[in-house]
């Protein structure tokens, strides 16, 4: 595993430390690349193709304030960030950073051993008070992967 010194900085905008002492970064699309390092992997949480970056990205179709279209796919996108995250350098983010984000980054906790139930709080906790926009993001979160 490489020294997490190499991953994000802790302190920087939209990184959260995952249960597990990973770190992930969740930004909007919509506001500039942060400074410093680039994500060496991103998840895309939008309703369309999303732009082509340098590194590499997955894309989970997801509406705007709603749900993933495909719910295998999202549990397979998470699983591959998750994994990813231990080495490298991994985003994810929609176009405003809070909704679509926000409940992926919750999923990914649970993933990282945070009850389901408690996902969306330590969420807004680590990441962002605005996170989850919806009560269907919600449960969606609370149903995920059981």
């Amino acid at each position: 595993m490489r020294d997490r010194n190499q991953l994000w900085d802790p302190a920087s905008p939209g990184v959260m430390r995952l249960p597990s002492g990973r770190l992930v970064r969740g930004r909007g699309l919509v506001l500039p690349l942060p400074a410093g390092p680039r994500p060496e992997f991103a998840v895309y949480l939008l309703d369309h193709e999303p732009p082509t970056v340098q590194w590499v990205a997955r894309w989970v179709r997801w509406e705007d304030f709603g749900l993933p279209a495909d719910d295998t796919d999202t549990l397979e996108r998470l699983r591959e960030a998750l994994e990813r995250s231990g080495e490298q350098r991994v985003e994810l983010a929609c176009l405003g950073g809070r909704g679509r984000t926000g409940t992926a980054l919750a999923c990914l906790t649970a993933l990282d051993g945070v009850p389901a139930e408690d996902a969306v709080g330590y969420v807004r906790e680590h990441y962002s008070t605005l996170a989850v926009e919806t009560t269907e993001q919600e449960e969606y979160v609370r149903g995920f992967a059981g």
